[in-house]
């Protein structure tokens, strides 16, 4: 339970730090946490649609109330503003995604890989070092390119916040219906422009994940491939459990701090709500306009937490994969057995 509720807080957690880097505005619900003069407040770059808090006379809120300090901070405010449960927004968006994506992502790794050596191992020896690399990026950028509207959502749900009493926040599918209505409204009669706006960033995505998956498995094959070797021809559940555990989280961990900027950018191409504008930004332009914006700092906004989401959901994923594969293969080696005797 503890790791699971981890890795959906520190989503939330980076998204929030990223998207207030971004410009997003957190005084919406201070009301009842601060005091002072009632002022307009100033145009921003970025604003919530009208499902949010909308715009109008606010009292001042002090700075320690509005902005969000760091991964405690975060948490702290969070469920001091908008209650506990607020916490686990975007979970639903997070288990539609984690299904598919995983079944689509793993086995193609498999299979790309196996592919990809048999025959760099026959035709060009030199480059089998380098198949976990390719395989990987290939392999996760179909996953990403095929679920990406949900990924969409959950950056959606998890950056904005929700003020309205007794009203429940909207969901997966209402949040898309959000993001494409809009569009529609502007552009009646082009129905591909109002649903190409559902994979709005999917370059930043793909700038991110592509570049990740290569460091993570060209660091985590060696690494496993060397532990499981150490244990010799007796591999239990239990070892192959720890061993790629133990491989997926440094893999994870490393990969998440080298593409912490594109994830900044990803993020933030994913939270603009002009949607002109959103169909219009590169990733390079982004993170120049993150770097003029907060320099090295701003790249590596929500860092922290992403690292320490990152390890630990790549080494649960890996581990618990490779587990059922042993399990199948061996419930198949006790059945040919069994044929065998029989």
């Amino acid at each position: 339970m503890l790791p699971s509720t981890w890795l959906i807080f520190g989503f939330l957690i980076q998204t929030r730090l990223q998207a207030q880097a971004a410009g997003v505005p957190y005084d919406r619900l201070c009301q009842t946490a601060c005091s002072g003069t009632n002022t307009m407040l100033q145009e921003r770059k970025y604003m919530p649609s009208s499902a949010y808090a909308p715009v109008g006379s606010q009292p001042t809120c002090s700075p320690d109330c509005t902005r969000y300090r760091g991964t405690f901070d975060v948490l702290y405010k969070v469920i001091r503003q908008e209650g506990f449960s607020r916490l686990w927004r975007g979970t639903n968006a997070s288990l539609a995604l984690a299904v598919p994506s995983v079944g689509i992502y793993m086995p193609l790794y498999d299979i790309l890989r196996n592919y990809m050596e048999e025959v760099t191992s026959r035709n060009a020896p030199a480059m089998t070092p380098y198949v976990p690399l390719f395989a990987g990026s290939l392999a996760r950028s179909t996953a990403c390119i095929t679920c990406y509207p949900v990924e969409l959502a959950r950056t959606r749900m998890q950056a904005f916040q929700h003020s309205q009493a007794n009203v429940k926040p909207p969901g997966v599918l209402k949040t898309l219906i959000g993001v494409v209505s809009p569009v529609k409204t502007a552009n009646n009669n082009q129905a591909f422009q109002s649903f190409r706006i559902l994979w709005t960033g999917l370059g930043g995505q793909l700038a991110r994940d592509v570049p990740f998956s290569a460091v993570c498995w060209s660091s985590l094959e060696p690494l496993r491939r060397k532990i499981l070797s150490s244990i010799g021809e007796e591999a239990s559940a239990s070892s192959i459990l720890g061993a790629n555990f133990c491989a997926g989280f440094v893999a994870g961990s490393l990969a998440a701090a080298t593409t912490c900027p594109l994830d900044v950018a990803r993020t933030r191409r994913q939270i603009e709500k002009d949607h002109m504008r959103a169909l219009k930004m590169t990733t390079r332009q982004t993170l120049v306009e993150i770097w003029r914006d907060g320099g090295i700092k701003g790249l590596f906004t929500g860092a922290g937490p992403r690292v320490a989401r990152a390890g630990p959901s790549v080494g649960i994923v890996v581990s618990f994969y490779e587990v059922v594969k042993y399990a199948l293969h061996y419930l198949q080696t006790e059945n040919d057995i069994g044929k065998g005797h029989g």
